[in-house]
């Protein structure tokens, strides 16, 4: 997770907390029996409904998509570049050890099928495969977290129907009402945080990496075809800039001075560039 989302999340959480402090003590919204129904009961619908290994996976997943952070946009281009320019000047063999150590898999894979030789029609076929169950695969965890999300306000309801029907049976007594009416109110207060406080917002940030990543990847097979078909560098950086916002091209924007110069625009001193627009244009007759 980046610095300034931690900071942001440490400050929302701390004012999220103080919103139960501000009125009351944060012992009256423990309660250990409505977090054993909510947590257990959420817990035991997860097991029942996926297998261990799907939720170790989706574990795995999540902690990943907050633990390591992905290369952006322009550090892709930059290496894409560098490739094609070793590639240019040393073959496409030369990109093996590129393979051997690279950190990026959808990369490595690319380079591997650079290096054996496949056609082009190949290469996209197989990095369009990848990409495919890939995005596949991605859903399915999201899938999974969205449906504990929907376990957890069901059995938030079901802790407060445990705690009614004692408080109910018991509506002579006070001591029991005290007791009961805790654990009603609890137990949906519980299955909401979880549900909205966790899952749903797992499922929506491994959206969102995997929409990221999907860009990396379109981005990578775009750069892997144009080194397989000896494009120069200078056109793929062209190319592979389209993917960028604007703001990331920025550094790659032509000086003035050179459109200028390219074009052989004189201006003269009183003259603005901007204002070449609103000069009449010459008379048709």
């Amino acid at each position: 997770m980046q610095r300034r989302n931690l900071i942001g999340l440490t400050l929302c959480g701390l004012l999220f907390l103080g919103g139960f402090l501000f009125k009351g003590n944060l012992s009256f919204y423990f309660n250990i029996a409505s977090l054993m129904i909510v947590a257990g009961g959420s817990a035991t619908a997860a097991l029942l409904s996926f297998q261990l290994e799907r939720l170790r996976i989706v574990l795995r997943v999540v902690r990943s998509s907050y633990g390591s952070r992905l290369k952006s946009e322009a550090e892709i281009v930059d290496i894409l570049i560098n490739l094609a320019i070793k590639s240019r000047m040393e073959g496409i063999l030369s990109l093996q050890k590129d393979e051997d150590q690279t950190s990026i898999l959808f990369l490595r894979r690319g380079l591997g099928c650079l290096v054996d030789n496949y056609e082009p029609q190949q290469i996209r076929d197989i990095l369009n495969t990848e990409m495919y169950f890939f995005k596949l695969r991605r859903e399915d965890s999201e899938r999974v977290l969205r449906t504990i999300a929907d376990f957890c306000p069901a059995f938030g309801i079901v802790g407060s129907v445990a705690g009614l029907i004692p408080m109910l049976a018991g509506i002579d007594d006070t001591g029991i009402i005290l007791k009961t009416v805790p654990l009603a109110l609890t137990s949906i207060l519980y299955g909401l945080i979880f549900a909205n406080f966790f899952f749903i917002p797992f499922a929506a940030n491994l959206r969102e990496r995997t929409n990221q990543e999907l860009l990396l990847q379109k981005i990578i097979m775009e750069g892997i075809l144009a080194i397989q078909g000896e494009m120069n560098p200078t056109v793929l950086r062209t190319k592979l800039l389209s993917f960028l916002t604007p703001s990331d091209r920025q550094a790659d924007l032509v000086p003035l001075s050179r459109i200028q110069e390219r074009f052989h625009i004189r201006l003269d001193d009183r003259t603005d560039f901007d204002d070449l627009d609103d000069r009449p244009g010459p008379a048709v007759s």
